[in-house]
């Protein structure tokens, strides 16, 4: 619950007041899940870094809704999706979720030493422009601690290619894990660093002056970035110097 405002004004030299509007409005943490059994340990360590997040939300007044997407129940629409570019409604809705999300909790089990198939395509599908600026929280689960590097060395690439801004601390477990306390620490460390950045409004403060010069400039444009700029040096040099 938000904490009642007590009405005082804040005294002289006195840091300002957090405005009600800021306070009580709630932060979207998205979950996206690639686990394909049911129950999932992709699902279940996801979830538990939501429930940090939100634990944090709440101490600091703030509500947090957490939408999940389970991938396991879009496999046919990425499919379609990657051959025939058709996207379907419910494809939609889980890519505005991810549109509209303060935050991203993005979990994937580990199949011969690799991410899900399921979970990159899924990101694949996705407009390039989609994610910037979001803060993403990465987790894996594998039945082997030889896959514990998969999260740093393979995911972060694609998550820095689609301009997201990851949590230092990544999430890995495998069967042994679960009992440690060590996870627990982890799981704290990484809801927290996601927090800080969602609460700070990194996202909105990104995609704010910046919009346009990281679509244009970095990103998929609608296809005018495959446009030549004719009147260069090096054109006119390709061109006999005309």
């Amino acid at each position: 619950m938000n904490a009642p405002l007590d009405g005082h004004l804040p005294a002289a030299n006195s840091e300002p007041a957090q405005t009600p509007a800021a306070s009580q409005q709630p932060l979207t943490l998205a979950v996206v899940t690639a686990g394909t059994s049911d129950p999932s340990t992709s699902t279940m360590l996801a979830q538990r870094v939501a429930d940090k997040f939100a634990t944090l939300a709440a101490g600091q007044g703030r509500a947090a809704q957490i939408r999940v997407i389970n991938l396991r129940l879009l496999a046919a629409d990425i499919t379609t999706a990657l051959v025939s570019q058709h996207v379907s409604e419910e494809l939609q809705a889980a890519s505005d979720i991810l549109r509209d999300a303060d935050a991203i909790v993005a979990a994937t089990p580990v199949y011969k030493a690799g991410a899900s198939g399921l979970f990159t395509s899924f990101f694949q599908v996705l407009d390039n422009d989609l994610l910037i600026g979001t803060p993403v929280a990465l987790a894996a689960t594998a039945g082997s601690p030889r896959h514990a590097l998969v999260v740093d060395d393979q995911l972060r690439g694609v998550f820095a290619y689609l301009r997201t801004i990851t949590t230092p601390t990544s999430i890995f477990a495998a069967p042994d894990d679960w009992t440690s306390s060590e996870l627990g620490g982890r799981i704290t460390r990484q809801a927290t660093e996601l927090f800080a950045l969602a609460q700070a409004g990194f996202r909105e403060t990104v995609r704010g002056n910046a919009w346009n010069s990281y679509q244009h400039t970095y990103g998929s444009a609608g296809g005018t970035e495959l446009g030549i700029e004719f009147d260069t040096d090096l054109m006119r040099l390709a061109t006999g110097g005309k």
